[in-house]
């Protein structure tokens, strides 16, 4: 199909996340290699959004494909409820363990991040459910979280956007202020770890101890901005919870396999959680999968009696886990770990040298190659840039550069492939910088 059939067919057809009938453009990729991808009429892009913070060993990678066609002509499915399994998800859970915080030694297998939070939630209740505590029902959680789509996590998850039309929400969920040390108001002149610590206190005091099942929160915060917390701030809840019987869930969809330079951002914090939800980055992409790695004291209730009453039908899927070995196998091979501190800190080096002395830019901040640059109207009052929909700087950087980059919040993100290279870090960097010095403090970008 030539590229105006498919745009008028995509119109037609499918429901796109987040977007209005009334938006005409599509941009239908079609081939991808490393950070570039190429669309129907053949202009190239320059992905440094990794998809949707996934693409950790770039687009195109001939033995990945390889890996899914021997798996399907091998065993391309069979169930894993019950006694049965498959050799490739013994092989891949086998590996997650050992890559894993001490004391994960299990692993739940979903088909991606919603329907993680969505078990890891009903694991947490069924914890204590099992220890004779089911009025633990409780979620903590924070605004400006996001934790999927489904009704567990998007109760969790923190925007009012995301439960506008779909209430009733589930109950029992209780938001608290996020960890954003740039926003000092949000804190009223008090040190942001001591407030969010006496605050995560007082709520628990309010809901009783003994009603809270968990607190589930991203280590970093991605589509409430690429919000880093400080240093001493997840030791500091960990211990909180411990003190009350809390489990942690870390949602690490974003943040696991190599993202923050660690193999889970739990290792860069130097903190364990009860349970961690993967997902994302460990295929990048190539095929939906996800994995929970759970605490061996939580698996040990799960397994009792009838075991865990939930699953999915996916669950353990033999060519989903062989990519995701072929996809670990990758990033160590290449130390793409280590890549991502390299390549980040030159990537935020870059940010801070060409765009810090703009008047719309706020702030630089990042962990590995996960970065934002915070946009405002005003660099001493801290006022967020006005958004302006039918022009934003994210878009029109696309648009003018062919530079991929994401609003969100009221910052750009970045999460570049891990295989990003300095040049393509220097193209990435001109071209924000082509739109954000046109941008003016009212949102206005100028022609």
């Amino acid at each position: 199909m030539h590229h105006t059939e498919l745009a008028a067919a995509d119109r037609a057809r499918i429901i796109h996340p987040y977007l209005p009938s009334s938006v005409e453009e599509r941009v239908v990729m079609t081939e991808g290699s490393g950070c570039r991808l190429t669309d129907a009429e053949g202009r190239s892009y320059l992905d440094a959004t990794g998809g949707l913070w996934l693409a950790q060993i770039g687009h195109g990678r001939e033995e990945v494909a390889r890996a899914a066609a021997e798996q399907m002509q091998k065993l391309e499915y069979f169930t894993s409820f019950w006694e049965f399994s498959n050799d490739r998800a013994i092989e891949l859970a086998t590996r997650l363990t050992s890559l894993a915080p001490e004391g994960l030694g299990h692993v739940y297998f979903t088909s991606g991040g919603s329907e993680g939070n969505e078990a890891a939630i009903k694991m947490a209740r069924y914890y204590h459910h099992r220890r004779g505590e089911s009025s633990r029902t409780w979620i903590l959680a924070r605004d400006k979280a996001y934790h999927g789509i489904g009704y567990g996590g998007g109760s969790a998850t923190g925007f009012p956007l995301y439960h506008e039309g779909f209430a009733p929400m589930m109950p029992h969920v209780s938001h608290l202020t996020p960890p954003w040390p740039y926003r000092t108001e949000l804190y009223g002149g008090e040190d942001p770890c001591d407030f969010l610590i006496r605050e995560l206190e007082q709520r628990i005091a309010e809901i009783g101890p003994g009603n809270i099942a968990a607190m589930i929160g991203e280590p970093i915060m991605g589509v409430g901005g690429m919000l880093v917390p400080p240093a001493d701030y997840w030791p500091r809840v960990r211990e909180v919870l411990d003190r009350h019987g809390i489990l942690l869930i870390f949602d690490e969809v974003v943040t696991a396999y190599g993202r923050v330079g660690e193999w889970f951002a739990a290792q860069h914090f130097g903190v364990t959680p009860d349970i961690i939800v993967t997902a994302k980055g460990i295929t990048s992409g190539y095929t939906p999968l996800g994995a929970l790695l759970v605490g061996d004291h939580v698996a040990e209730q799960l397994l009792r009696e009838h075991g865990f009453p939930m699953g999915y039908t996916y669950n353990g899927h033999p060519v989903a886990a062989a990519v995701a070995l072929a996809n670990l196998d990758i990033i160590e091979r290449e130390g793409l770990l280590a890549r991502a501190v390299e390549t980040g800190g030159v990537l935020h080096g870059e940010l801070q040298a060409q765009l810090g002395d703009l008047p719309v830019v706020g702030e630089v901040r990042s962990v590995g190659m996960m970065l934002a640059v915070e946009l405002v109207a005003d660099k001493e009052t801290r006022a967020p840039l006005p958004v302006r929909p039918e022009r934003m700087p994210h878009d029109v950087i696309r648009r003018e550069t062919g530079v991929i980059v994401r609003d969100s919040a009221h910052s750009i993100v970045l999460s570049p492939p891990l295989v990003m290279t300095e040049a393509e870090v220097k193209e990435t960097v001109t071209a924000m910088r082509s739109v954000l010095e046109r941008t003016t403090p009212a949102g206005e970008i100028r022609d």
